[in-house]
């Protein structure tokens, strides 16, 4: 993966996902006030379970931006949806707002050029969690550090934060990536995330302050020194330009998009009118490094803090997690849960999974889950639910993409719901750093549970005991998978 690579526009082969965007509309803060007026002390909220809606929101939110932008992400991609996102930036940036992008450095596959003259703009900074693998990290260095600093070479920043003027946030499990929203051709996500705007964004914007003033976070001039006195005032204009050139061009967009963004106004009007107000709405996340352990365990905030709502079930626990990689505490929680409460899970298969490692980890305790009573749900690579939420499948032809679990959800007694970047596996429960919303509300979880569970039935997922998930895999696939079982992978996975 490559973030803001400017120098991939003129090699892109397939038409880009959205089209520029229109002037900010001056009305809309002022209707923003009223809004949170006529729900004093609540925080709206709404689940973005489509790619593309959730990629419109983010859109016509920069669009609107007055004051800054914050962004923080694992991954942002230099495929159309990241191409098309950095020229947004730039745009609101252009128009006076500060933007600060926050990503995590180890599937950064960036040139240098491209990063500095982003950074360049005096409205943009750009900064990198934890650099141990790629931005300014040679090879030597990158094995060096693995060698010597194994845990803080692992531990990565896993969130994933949009955050317009303090007050919209959006947060869940999307990275900036073409298979995010949608718009891949060959596998798309299954994902979620969570609009939140009322008092709790003062929580993002304190938890995206303590991570870009973090020691972990470089500023991107920092680590590439050598190439700073390159960038020439004549060359970074030419970057712009040309990233608005290209985004400028009605013939890189499909006319779908193009459409669904010239009715994106009435778009975001309406969802605005579907928000859930609440007063108990909790923003939950981890502090830069995780925790202070030297090893590979050590826990955190959003660990302590799912462990104790989920711990707390009177009746019944529906889970979505792309991964289920549990160690033996993991197991033993479970176990004395499903003893108490009825819990379901519904998980990838091994026909639709894109973490092959992964699935190995949870194909080895699968039988022990079980056999505690926990019910599982295995997703299948062309779910009858893909045909509602990919909106334009259609155009992706005869042969459908892949789709699989990203969402990290999680619903309680169908009453409180948690949206999130948490997966159920050791790397982010003790490596990685986490972010989600805790939202105690019957409607809003009942809305979520009911999606969890329609990706629950036959027509979406086989049931795990059946083992059809794993039937008439190719033979390649499945001795790799017999390989990465016998590795003692599960810490890291």
């Amino acid at each position: 993966m490559r973030l803001l690579a400017l120098a991939a526009l003129l090699a892109l082969p397939v038409r880009a996902a959205v089209p520029p965007a229109d002037a900010p509309d001056p009305a809309f803060w002022g209707g923003f006030k009223k809004l949170l007026a006529a729900h004093p002390g609540q925080n709206g909220v709404y689940a973005l379970e489509k790619g593309e809606e959730s990629l419109l929101a983010r859109a016509f939110l920069s669009q609107q931006a007055e004051k800054n932008i914050d962004v923080q992400y694992f991954i942002w991609s230099a495929d159309n949806i990241g191409i098309l996102a950095a020229q947004r930036l730039l745009r609101a940036a252009e128009n006076g707002a500060i933007i600060r992008v926050l990503v995590d450095d180890l599937l950064v596959d960036a040139d240098a050029e491209s990063l500095l003259a982003l950074a360049a703009h005096p409205g943009v900074e750009i900064r990198i969690y934890n650099p141990q693998h790629r931005v300014g990290v040679s090879r030597a260095r990158r094995l060096w550090n693995l060698a010597t600093r194994f845990r803080a070479a692992n531990q990565r920043m896993h969130d994933k934060v949009f955050l317009v003027d303090g007050r919209v946030a959006i947060v869940g499990g999307r990275n900036m990536a073409d298979e995010y929203f949608d718009y891949d051709r060959e596998y798309n996500f299954r994902d979620r995330d969570l609009l939140l705007m009322g008092p709790e964004t003062k929580a993002v914007g304190a938890h995206f302050e303590s991570f870009w003033t973090s020691p972990l976070a470089a500023p991107i001039e920092s680590l590439l020194k050598e190439q700073v006195a390159a960038m020439t005032p004549e060359r970074c204009d030419a970057a712009y330009r040309e990233l608005h050139r290209y985004a400028g061009d009605p013939a890189n967009f499909e006319p779908g998009p193009r459409q669904a963004l010239r009715e994106l106004p009435r778009r975001f009007d309406a969802l605005l009118r579907d928000l859930i107000w609440e007063k108990d709405v909790t923003f939950i996340g981890d502090r830069p490094g995780k925790n202070e352990s030297r090893g590979l365990g050590g826990g955190g905030g959003s660990t302590s803090a799912l462990a104790a709502a989920v711990g707390g079930a009177r009746e019944r626990v529906v889970v979505q997690s792309p991964y289920l990689v549990l160690s033996d505490y993991g197991l033993s929680f479970f176990a004395a849960l499903a003893r108490r409460v009825s819990v379901r899970i519904v998980t990838n298969s091994f026909a639709s999974t894109d973490n092959l490692a992964a699935f190995s980890g949870y194909r080895k305790i699968r039988a022990r889950l079980l056999a505690s009573g926990v019910k599982v749900f295995e997703f299948k690579p062309h779910p009858a639910v893909a045909r509602e939420i990919l909106e334009r499948g259609a155009a992706f032809g005869a042969k459908p993409p892949v789709f699989a679990i990203h969402a990290k959800t999680v619903v309680i007694d169908g009453e409180t719901a948690f949206v999130g970047t948490f997966n159920l596996d050791p790397r982010s429960a003790n490596l990685n750093t986490e972010v989600g919303v805790l939202v105690r509300n019957r409607v809003f979880a009942r809305r979520i549970e009911a999606s969890i569970e329609r990706d629950m039935l036959p027509e979406n997922s086989w049931d795990a005991a059946s083992g059809e998930g794993e039937a008439g895999a190719p033979l390649k696939k499945r001795l790799l998978l017999q390989l990465l079982r016998v590795l003692p992978l599960q810490p890291i996975l």
